[in-house]
């Protein structure tokens, strides 16, 4: 069975992992979900993660972070989807309530929407974290 949005799949991995208390979670790697562990290991929500190549598969482990035993990341939303794109223009951008961000797409790589702002670029909204 084909899966339609891999980005989606990773969001939710990360939202059951840490309801479950789970320390990692594990699934194929692209470039996409690289940078996007990446921006979230930057800004502080989770551990580390790693690529590792098993059967000539990658596969991305990230490793979930917990403060006094409860997840860091509250919530993790999708926003652009593969069937309706949202893009927004730099001054567009606004702060997510409880100190949060948003992850972008932009022709520059991606980035929170903090760093999006001083570049002032824009770009695809792919989710965001709080």
């Amino acid at each position: 069975m084909s899966m339609h949005d891999p980005i989606a799949d990773m969001l939710t991995r990360i939202r059951n992992g840490q309801q479950a208390k789970h320390q990692t979670v594990s699934m194929d790697s692209s470039k996409l979900k690289v940078e996007l562990a990446r921006v979230l290991k930057e800004e502080g929500y989770i551990v580390d993660f790693a690529v590792n190549t098993h059967d000539s598969k990658k596969i991305m482990t990230i490793e979930l972070k917990y403060y006094h035993g409860k997840a860091v990341i509250e919530r993790i939303k999708r926003i652009s989807k593969p069937g309706l794109r949202v893009y927004k223009s730099y001054a567009d951008l606004i702060p997510i309530p409880g100190f949060g961000v948003s992850i972008l797409s932009t022709s520059k790589g991606v980035m929170t929407h903090n760093t999006a702002k001083k570049l002032s670029i824009g770009g695809e909204v792919i989710c965001e974290v709080a």
